[in-house]
């Protein structure tokens, strides 16, 4: 049983895989916080857009106008 724990401790395979678990997490992490830091300013700009584009009309029957050369 010595024998193993002292094997297992100059292994470094698993410390490589620690350091990706680590580093993956973080990356996540990052990009959370970056969702967060501008959710307002997008939920404020959808807001925006919805008002500004609630009161127009889309296929009233008008024609095109044309243009002449």
């Amino acid at each position: 049983m010595i024998k193993f724990f002292k094997n297992f401790s100059k292994d470094e395979d698993g410390a490589v895989t620690v350091d990706w678990v680590v580093l993956t997490a973080a990356v996540v992490g990052l990009g959370i916080a970056g969702v967060a830091s501008v959710n307002s300013g997008i939920t404020s700009l959808a807001s925006a857009i919805e008002t500004g584009v609630s009161g127009q009309t889309v296929g009233s029957g008008a024609a095109a106008p044309t243009t002449t050369p």
